[in-house]
């Protein structure tokens, strides 16, 4: 069994598995569709069958199965007309890191078991919080995702509010934002009443006038607002909430500012739209994911904060991993910072990305979905099919198919949700759904480049034909 541990012994069995794994994947990349429409009631028997403690003892007929669990039914993010969630293709470069922090297996929680590793995390902590304007005290650490990011940064503003109550503590944030708010209250202790919903505007932006009558009400009956999170990039309509407005209510009131930029992150390196983001460097602490607009594997996201020294609140010291003398030594252990111990060097997909393609090249990239976002929003306003709800501020559209004949609005949320599940069964494209006012709703969420206007109408098409199926009403109504 030693000849399958990676060693130098083994590199040329290293070197022919990976090519042989990469082959197949490079394959699958042109299939024609996105999914093949399985569903888990035929996967499933295909997996329980396959008894793990009887090995195939060898590497080919182990892909062979995989193709047959795995490979052949994915869902491709990849594919143009994969239009559902905050997925995005991943660029070579990544891809590349991805490969190599893998076998070498670093650890960043501790230098002694990451060297280099540490350092280029650090850089690009540095360059995305020069990127944001937080100013030269500024620090953060690479983290698991969008939600890992919000916990931490709002730990650090429970710690750093005024007050010893946690039943008076409270977290204002727009009805528009994401779900990863109120699950991290949860978890810091805290109970449903501590979020405070604000009211958005017809754009699904967060009301300042509505934030500051909430941030009054706080002061009025001896509550404390601990942290006020604005949103750059929600989740289902891509809105950018009002951040200098925000940032003044935050500074009136001595308030935390966290800014959930997982989304519109990419805003950073755009070369045409960066000043949607105006008002971000006064946040005292922002969340950033990489996998979703620097077209990165998952997982590869950050939480950065104004103030290297809130960082101390995730600060635990252990003698056989991070003892206390360390720090007079100036070792830098990225556990310091913190809430995970072993650590991905994830940071690498990022540090090869920005050395090949630049950041204006990947800004260029997030561009170019934003662009054709503005180009869908035009097409689907223009469809007496269909109702969109918002022009986009970046990549994503919500709508919903409208029929001419049904006003019962039940029928009609049936109707999209059917058609929505109808098109992923097929597997010729995947969408998104939500809900607006209580309607159900359908959403592209674009993030991939090579996605054509030409893609979203023949989508539109297939959605208005499931659609229509269902309701019984004639297929050639749009014509």
């Amino acid at each position: 069994m030693r000849s399958h541990l990676l060693n130098d012994l083994t590199a040329e069995h290293y070197r022919r598995s990976v090519k042989e794994g990469v082959e197949r994947v490079a394959a699958r990349l042109a299939t024609g569709q996105p999914f093949t429409g399985v569903t888990a009631d035929a996967l499933a028997p295909r997996i329980e069958r396959i008894d793990l403690d009887r090995p195939l003892n060898d590497t080919t007929a182990a892909l062979d199965e995989l193709e047959e669990v795995y490979l052949q039914d994915a869902v491709y993010f990849h594919h143009p007309r994969y239009l559902a969630h905050l997925n995005c293709p991943v660029v070579v470069p990544a891809v590349l890191g991805e490969a190599i922090l893998s076998a070498v297996n670093s650890s960043l929680d501790t230098w002694d078991q990451s060297a280099g590793g540490t350092l280029i995390e650090r850089k690009l902590i540095d360059w995305t919080a020069a990127r944001i304007g937080l100013g030269p005290d500024a620090d953060g650490v690479f983290t698991s995702g969008g939600t890992q990011s919000n916990l931490q940064a709002l730990l650090l503003a429970r710690e750093e509010a005024k007050g010893d109550a946690l039943s008076k503590l409270r977290i204002l944030t727009s009805e528009a934002s994401h779900f990863s708010v109120r699950k991290s209250a949860r978890l810091l202790g805290l109970g449903p009443e501590s979020v405070v919903c604000v009211p958005v505007d017809h754009d699904q932006r967060m009301q300042t006038l509505a934030l500051a009558r909430e941030l009054e009400r706080c002061r009025r009956d001896g509550l404390v607002p601990m942290a006020v999170v604005a949103t750059a990039g929600t989740t289902d309509f891509g809105s950018v909430d009002p951040l200098p407005e925000i940032a003044e209510l935050c500074e009136r009131f001595g308030t935390w500012l966290h800014v959930d930029a997982a989304y519109g992150c990419g805003l950073l390196v755009s070369p045409t739209r960066r000043g949607l983001l105006a008002g971000i460097e006064r946040a005292d602490s922002v969340t950033v994911d990489y996998h979703k607009s620097f077209f990165q594997p998952v997982s590869s996201s950050a939480v950065l904060v104004r103030d290297a020294s809130v960082l101390r609140h995730a600060t635990y010291h252990a003698d056989y991993l991070n003892p206390r003398r360390a720090v007079t030594e100036r070792i830098p252990n990225q556990v310091d910072k913190s809430l995970q111990t072993t650590r991905r060097f994830d940071a690498l997909k990022l540090w090869m990305t920005l050395r090949v393609m630049g950041a204006d090249g990947v800004g260029q990239l997030f561009d170019e979905v934003c662009d054709l976002a503005a180009a869908g929003w035009k097409l689907l306003a223009s469809d007496p099919r269909f109702d969109v709800v918002v022009e986009p501020a970046l990549s994503t559209l919500v709508f919903r198919y409208i029929p001419a004949a049904v006003t019962d609005p039940t029928e009609i949320d049936r109707a999209n949700l059917y058609a929505r599940k109808a098109l992923f069964a097929s597997g010729a494209a995947a969408v998104a759904g939500t809900k607006v006012a209580g309607r159900h709703y359908l959403k592209f969420t674009l993030l991939n480049p090579e996605t054509t206007t030409d893609d979203l109408t023949a989508v539109l098409d297939l959605i208005a034909g499931h659609a229509e199926q269902y309701l019984g009403e004639p297929l050639d109504r749009a014509s």
